[in-house]
């Protein structure tokens, strides 16, 4: 019997979009990620569906509207998860993001299951046709079926930049299915009306850095008609604050996550 193809966590590929946040600051931001310690591949037995990669995060794929999407997860050593945490990802990057950035596994010591994917068209997930152009809204159902597929039940969804297309649409269509949301200066802010915002009671982080004076600002503004939200300034962080200033950023969420338990 042949040995099944090992899941690699590979160094991410930009995708040939525009980045939303700027050329200067993404580039810098890609700089910053290859600053970090990058994952490796650990082979996996004959019977493996997943793949073993840096700091005990696995990896795998599900099918969902007949897409394969690639994900990878981290889950508590010793306990039954707290919560479960679903990751997205911006234009220029993919859920390795989280594991170079040692997210998924903070998430896992906590106590929490965290799942990132990558969403159709990027990284590992790059064959997979996107349900709706860039820039616009997805349908609400997608990342219901991407939840379900996974087995997540509500969820946490911490959403970046590009991924703000798939969970506004999945928050407004499907706030039940939504434990709490986390928004780090996502798109298609101005895409709702405020009235639509204020019907939403789910607990809502806002994040953003001070120095995004364009989308992060713009997504503030938008989102501040959540009426159940707390605010996340990370000072000196650009549109990609969370790899600026990643100890205040994991802090922030953390005790975030905690107020839910």
């Amino acid at each position: 019997m042949k040995r099944p193809p090992t899941l690699r966590c590979q160094p991410e590929s930009s995708p040939t979009v525009p980045p939303s946040g700027g050329r200067r600051e993404h580039a810098a931001a890609d700089k910053r990620l290859r600053a970090l310690p990058q994952s490796r591949t650990v082979p996996s037995p004959a019977a493996a569906t997943t793949t073993l990669c840096l700091w005990g995060v696995t990896v795998g794929t599900t099918t969902v509207d007949g897409q394969t999407l690639f994900y990878r997860q981290a889950n508590p050593a010793q306990q039954a998860p707290k919560l479960s945490v679903l990751l997205l990802h911006g234009i220029r990057f993919s859920s390795e993001t989280w594991l170079n950035l040692q997210t998924l596994s903070k998430l896992a010591d906590a106590g929490y299951r965290a799942v990132a994917i990558d969403l159709p068209g990027f990284g590992h997930s790059k064959e997979a046709t996107a349900p709706a152009p860039v820039g616009q809204p997805a349908p609400g159902g997608f990342l219901k079926a991407v939840c379900e597929a996974l087995e997540l039940g509500r969820v946490v969804v911490i959403s970046p930049s590009l991924s703000g297309m798939y969970s506004l649409p999945f928050l407004f269509q499907h706030s039940q299915l939504v434990q709490a949301y986390v928004p780090v200066a996502p798109i298609c802010t101005e895409k709702f009306p405020a009235t639509q915002y204020a019907s939403i009671k789910t607990p809502t982080l806002i994040v953003y850095g001070d120095q995004d004076t364009q989308l992060g600002e713009m997504s503030l503004n938008n989102l501040k008609n959540l009426p159940n939200h707390k605010v996340l300034l990370l000072k000196g962080a650009g549109h990609a604050c969370y790899l600026d200033k990643p100890e205040e950023w994991h802090l922030g969420l953390l005790d975030f996550l905690k107020s839910l338990e």
